[in-house]
C-alpha cells in the first residue's frame, strides 16, 4: 500500500520550512510560545492576502486591470471599508498589510509597537459588526512585548523580524486547495517538535490528519451534503474542517460548530477557520467547558458530529447535582464517573445528534469493557440500538500516546438492532515512528462501515441481544475472530518424515557398521 505521494511531498516541503525556522529560533524562543507566534503570523499574512486578492479580482473583473489595493493610500482605501467589513468581515488598511509592514520591518526601531497596533486595528475594525465575536481577542497570543522574545526591546524586534520573513518566505500557495490540510498540519508538527510542551499546550489531543480523514468519511458517508457539523472538543478545528474538504464546504450548509476549553488552542481554531477559507458567518467556535457549560443549545441538532475528547479526563459527574437532570445524560439514568469522563461526551454527542445524523467519536477503549456507570451507559446505548459500529485502530496512530483507541459510531435511525464490530487493527503502514491510516486503508474501513459488511477475521454484525449476553462487552476482540497466522502443521506429514529419516539413519549406520568390519577384519 502507498500512501499519496503529493501529500507527502506537501508535508516535506512544509515541515522543512518549519525546522528552517525553529532552528533560527533554537533556544530563544519556547516551543509552545514559538508555535503561537508562527501561527499568528501565518494568520495575519494569509488575511492580507486573502483580503488583497478579494478585492483585486473584483476591480479587475469591473475592467480596472491596473488596480492594485496595496498600492493605495490608506485615505483612498477607506472608501471601501464598510463594504469589506460586511462581505469579509475585516478591514486593513494598506499601509499594515503584511508584505508592507514586512518590508519596513528591519528598519522600523519600534517595530514591536508597529506590530501591536496594526493587530488592534484589525480587531477594532470589526467592532459593532457581525464578526465582531469571530475577530475578538485573536491576536493576544502574540505578545510583541514579551520578554520571551528577548530581554531589550532591539531583541525583540530582532526576533519579530526573523519571524516575519520566515513565516513569509513559507510557500503555502492557497491553503484551502492544498491536498493536506497545511495549517493543522504545521499544528500537529509542532507539537511533535516540541513533545515536552505538548501537555502545556493543549497539543496532546490533537488528530492526525488521516484519522480526521476517516472520522468525517465514517459521519458524511451517503451524504452529498449535511445541515451543520459540530465537534464539542473542537482543537485547532481539523476534524470540522476535513468536512469542508470531503464534502466541499459549501456542501456544509449552516455550517461549522464547536466547542474548546483552552483559550489558545480555542483561539488557533478561529484562525484555522479563516485559513481555510471559512467565512465568518458560517462557523461558530466556542470557549467554554463543554460538558458543563455547552454554548450550541440554540444551534442543535447537527446532522454530523465528529469528535476526538480528552482520554479519561475528570470532570464534575454526581459532585454536581444538576447533571444527573440535564436532558444530555440523564436518559442514561447514571453518570459517567468522575474520573473518566469520556462516555460523558458521548452522551453529549447523542444528545445533539439529528435523527438522521451520525456521530464517530474517537474512545479510549477502557470505556468498552469496564463495570459500574460505564456499564449501565453501554446498556442504555446499545438497549436503544443508538450504536452503528465499533472500529478498532491499530495503536500508535496518535500523537502523544501509542494506545491502540477505538471509534464509536452513533445513529439515532438504524434500519437493525445490530452493531458492527470492525477490526482494523492491522489496517496501517509504519511510518518512521508512528503508524499511519492509508488512503486504501482508509476506504476499507469505511465502505465495510457504510455498508455493513462481514468479512471474516474484519468485521461481524452481531445482534444485540448477543451483546446483552455478553454482559454489554464493547470490546472488538469479543466478536471479531482473530485470524491464526501461525504456521500449520500436517501431524501425518510429519510422522512420514520423522520415519523416513529414522530409516535412512538406519541405513547409514548400518553401512557404517559393514565399513568398520572390514577395516579391522
Amino acid at each position: 500500500m502507498k500512501i499519496d505521494t503529493k501529500k507527502e511531498q506537501e508535508r516535506d516541503e512544509l515541515h522543512r520550512a518549519i525546522w528552517a525556522i525553529a532552528d533560527d529560533l533554537r533556544g530563544s524562543v519556547d516551543g509552545c510560545d514559538f508555535k503561537s507566534y508562527v501561527l499568528g503570523f501565518m494568520f495575519y499574512r494569509y488575511i492580507s492576502e486573502n483580503l488583497t486578492n478579494y478585492i483585486n479580482k473584483g476591480e479587475h473583473a469591473a475592467g480596472n486591470t491596473d488596480f492594485d489595493y496595496i498600492a493605495l493610500s490608506d485615505e483612498e482605501a477607506e472608501f471601501a471599508r464598510e463594504d469589506l467589513v460586511n462581505e469579509k468581515g475585516f478591514f486593513i488598511k494598506p499601509s499594515e498589510f503584511f508584505c508592507n509592514i514586512r518590508k519596513k520591518a528591519p528598519n522600523d526601531d519600534n517595530l514591536n509597537e508597529t506590530l501591536e497596533k496594526v493587530f488592534r486595528h484589525i480587531e477594532e475594525s470589526t467592532h459593532g459588526a457581525d464578526s465582531e465575536d469571530d475577530f475578538a481577542c485573536l491576536f493576544d497570543d502574540i505578545d510583541v512585548n514579551s520578554n520571551k522574545l528577548g530581554g531589550t526591546v532591539i531583541n525583540r524586534n530582532e526576533r519579530l523580524v526573523k519571524i516575519i520573513n520566515s513565516v513569509g518566505d513559507l510557500q503555502l500557495g492557497d491553503y484551502q486547495d492544498n491536498t493536506i490540510d497545511a495549517f493543522g498540519d504545521a499544528y500537529e508538527f509542532f507539537m511533535g517538535m516540541y513533545a515536552s510542551n505538548a501537555g502545556k499546550s493543549g497539543g496532546e489531543y490533537f488528530t492526525p490528519q488521516e484519522v480526521s480523514e476517516l472520522l468525517t468519511r465514517i459521519a458524511v458517508a451517503g451524504k452529498t451534503e449535511v445541515n451543520k457539523v459540530y465537534d464539542p472538543a473542537c482543537g485547532s478545528g481539523s476534524l470540522l474542517l476535513k468536512a469542508a474538504k470531503v464534502l466541499g464546504k459549501d456542501a456544509v450548509r449552516q455550517g461549522f460548530y464547536g466547542q474548546e476549553i483552552n483559550i489558545t488552542t480555542y483561539n488557533l481554531c478561529r484562525i484555522n477557520m479563516f485559513l481555510h477559507d471559512i467565512d465568518y458567518d458560517k462557523f461558530n467556535i466556542a470557549n467554554e467547558d463543554t460538558l458543563i457549560n455547552p454554548q450550541h443549545w440554540d444551534d442543535e441538532p447537527f446532522e454530523a458530529i465528529v469528535s476526538n475528547p480528552p482520554y479519561s479526563i475528570k470532570w464534575e459527574g454526581d459532585d454536581n447535582p444538576v447533571l444527573i437532570n440535564d436532558p444530555r445524560f440523564s436518559p442514561a439514568g447514571v453518570l459517567a464517573p468522575k474520573s473518566k469522563a469520556d462516555l460523558a461526551f458521548v452522551m453529549h454527542s447523542l444528545s445533539w445528534l439529528a435523527t438522521n445524523g451520525t456521530a464517530a467519536i474517537v474512545c479510549f477503549p477502557g470505556i468498552m469493557y469496564r463495570g459500574g456507570a460505564e456499564k449501565k451507559i453501554r446498556k442504555y446505548l446499545v438497549d436503544n440500538n443508538f450504536i452503528d459500529a465499533i472500529i478498532q485502530l491499530p495503536d500508535n496512530l496518535f500523537y502523544g500516546t501509542s494506545i491502540a483507541t477505538c471509534i464509536m459510531v452513533l445513529k439515532k435511525s438504524k434500519s437493525e438492532n445490530s452493531t458492527l464490530f470492525i477490526d482494523a487493527s492491522k489496517e496501517f503502514i509504519k511510518v518512521t515512528n508512528n503508524n499511519k491510516l492509508t488512503d486504501e486503508n482508509i476506504e476499507k474501513i469505511v465502505s465495510t462501515c457504510y455498508e455493513r459488511t462481514e468479512t471474516e477475521y474484519f468485521s461481524k454484525l452481531v445482534p444485540n441481544d448477543a451483546i446483552a449476553e455478553e454482559d454489554y462487552n464493547l470490546s472488538v476482540s469479543t466478536y471479531v475472530e482473530q485470524e491464526d497466522t501461525s504456521e500449520k502443521i500436517d501431524i501425518t506429514e510429519l510422522n512420514a518424515r520423522i520415519a523416513e529419516i529414522v530409516a535412512k539413519e538406519n541405513t547409514l549406520r548400518a553401512e557404517i557398521d559393514k565399513i568398520i568390519k572390514e577395516i579391522e577384519g
